[in-house]
């Protein structure tokens, strides 16, 4: 065993050193492992926070459409005209403050209340037609959330 002084001069031994040389090499890895990982989570959080939602009137909704020109032709003929009206009890297209309670149910429980009917509104919303992937593009759309 070999017997030295560190940089303040203090006396050791190898065995004693190498214990804590050894120490310091798995203790520095998991700091700086956890500065890493604690500023990725805070980098991530501020990146995925969005504005609150503000509630639309009737008419800023009625100025909406989709992107899509048939799915566009579609939600005139079969969506607009309820959801549009704050009295039908739809909520209007466009306005999280409304859709954000019903989005959280999950996309599969929304187009499950379209194709079936959910209170004042007819199975299918009127559109015959409209095959699940049309639903799920209007619910998008209708949601504030097509892509």
């Amino acid at each position: 065993m070999l017997h030295f002084k560190d940089a303040q001069g203090v006396c050791g031994s190898s065995r004693f050193w190498r214990a804590k040389n050894v120490q310091q090499q798995i203790a520095r890895p998991a700091f700086m492992h956890g500065v890493f990982t604690l500023g990725l989570a805070a980098l991530l959080a501020g990146c995925q926070s969005e504005p609150p939602a503000k509630p639309l009137t009737p008419a800023q909704s009625a100025l909406l459409k989709p992107a899509d020109a048939r799915l566009a032709r579609v939600y005139e003929q079969s969506c607009k005209s309820c959801h549009t009206v704050a009295d039908t009890g739809a909520p209007l297209t466009g306005d999280r403050t409304k859709w954000d309670v019903r989005w959280a149910k999950g996309e599969d429980a929304l187009l499950t209340s379209a194709i079936q009917g959910l209170n004042g509104m007819p199975a299918g919303g009127q559109c015959f037609s409209c095959t699940p992937d049309d639903f799920r593009g209007l619910i998008r759309f209708m949601a504030g959330r097509e892509k």
